[in-house]
């Protein structure tokens, strides 16, 4: 029989026991999450680094990575510094979707930020959705992304509909009636966003289209197609595809004669898409989804600036799209607090109300995604340089 002395070593013993599984269990919990360590975060990214869309991607990327190398600088976000992992999709959906599984289960990310492209984004949602990833920031304005709501999806940018019903309200303004549309198929994510918003703003105004013209995104005959624009002879037309493909049928519609006032979204905004279209670029209307990056009145430009000249960053609307949806998905992990995991990441960012990055507004919550709204045109000048 065991004395009373003996009896009191066991409980005291079992009492050390408790604690130590108690704060083993805590401890599990802290590391359990992939992609997060007691000093880093790992966040993946799958994007066209090459490809059609590149140059804007490059300028888009070089804004993200100025702004986490600030964060990571000032000892990054509750202690622990963010990791980007890049795989180039060369913006190829079945690439994408194959990126995304990599970085998920091989790399164990913890989540990923700013894809880019609708038929890309929408690619990897299977692959969020089995391991219950969030995704931040995506590089689309796919209403497919926001409604219904996905509850991985946080969307920093406003919708292509959206820019595509302000651009039918400028024309509409300037008594320019005659306006045309090109865009891919319906089944392609984007298309049907163009579709979509451009009679939806037509409607708004009570106007008649003139046309909608649909081209393929792969491949795409432009001299055919500009010979068709250009002979529809439209007061305005609104283009809403990306990258080369806008370039070369804004080229192919200029080197027919054809003058119309053409007007293109925001995803083809970047210095590189000014470049290539050389000459043809001037006056042509560009829809934006961020203040502009040089503009010195506002907290978000000032620090994008500064940034950039320390990091060597390109100073554009791309690059400033890339510098706040790092923002975000830091404003998102610092609200998330040391115990770092998905769940509670989904749900610090639903609480994010109307918070102001320095010039842009942004809201969640569990019903509502979109995030941002701003949209706004610009002209590109003759030097090159977007006016407002």
């Amino acid at each position: 029989m065991a004395s009373k002395g003996e009896k009191l070593m066991s409980k005291a013993v079992l009492r050390a026991i408790s604690v130590l599984a108690m704060f083993a269990g805590v401890l599990q919990v802290a590391v359990a999450e992939d992609g997060v360590t007691d000093s880093t975060i790992l966040i993946g990214q799958t994007i066209g680094v090459t490809g059609t869309v590149a140059g804007t991607v490059k300028e888009m990327n070089e804004g993200a990575r100025a702004y986490l190398a600030i964060v990571n600088k000032q000892g990054g976000v509750n202690g622990r510094k963010i990791e980007l992992r890049t795989l180039d999709d060369q913006y190829l959906p079945e690439r994408a979707a194959a990126n995304a599984k990599a970085l998920i289960e091989k790399d164990k990310v913890f989540a990923l930020f700013q894809s880019r492209g609708t038929p890309q984004t929408l690619a990897i949602l299977p692959e969020l959705e089995a391991r219950k990833v969030p995704l931040i920031a995506p590089s689309t304005g796919a209403e497919s992304l926001h409604v219904p709501v996905n509850r991985l999806v946080f969307n920093v940018r406003a919708k292509y509909q959206d820019e595509v019903v302000k651009a039918i309200e400028h024309f509409n303004t300037l008594g320019m009636k005659h306006i045309g549309l090109l865009t891919y198929e319906k089944d392609d994510a984007l298309g049907l966003d163009g579709v979509n918003g451009f009679n939806k703003g037509m409607a708004e105004y009570k106007l008649t289209p003139a046309f909608i013209e649909i081209f393929p995104r792969l491949k795409p005959d432009v001299d055919a197609v500009a010979q068709k624009l250009v002979g529809e002879a439209p007061d305005a037309l609104i283009i809403v595809s990306s990258g080369a493909n806008t370039v070369d049928v804004i080229k192919a519609i200029r080197a027919r004669g054809g003058r119309m006032q053409i007007m293109t979204l925001s995803n083809n905004s970047s210095q590189d898409f000014i470049r290539d279209l050389g000459a043809d670029a001037a006056g042509v209307i560009v829809s934006q989804i961020t203040p502009p990056p040089n503009l010195s009145t506002t907290v978000l430009g000032q620090e994008f600036q500064a940034a950039a000249k320390a990091s060597g960053a390109t100073v554009s609307y791309a690059g400033m799209e890339g510098f706040l949806s790092a923002k975000v998905m830091v404003e998102g992990l610092r609200r998330t607090g040391r115990n770092l995991t998905r769940e509670n990441l989904v749900h610090a960012l639903e609480t994010m109300q109307r918070v102001d990055m320095g010039g842009v507004s942004l809201s969640y919550s569990s019903k509502d995604h979109t995030g941002g709204n701003y949209v706004e045109l610009t002209l590109i000048g003759k030097d090159g340089r977007y006016i407002r």
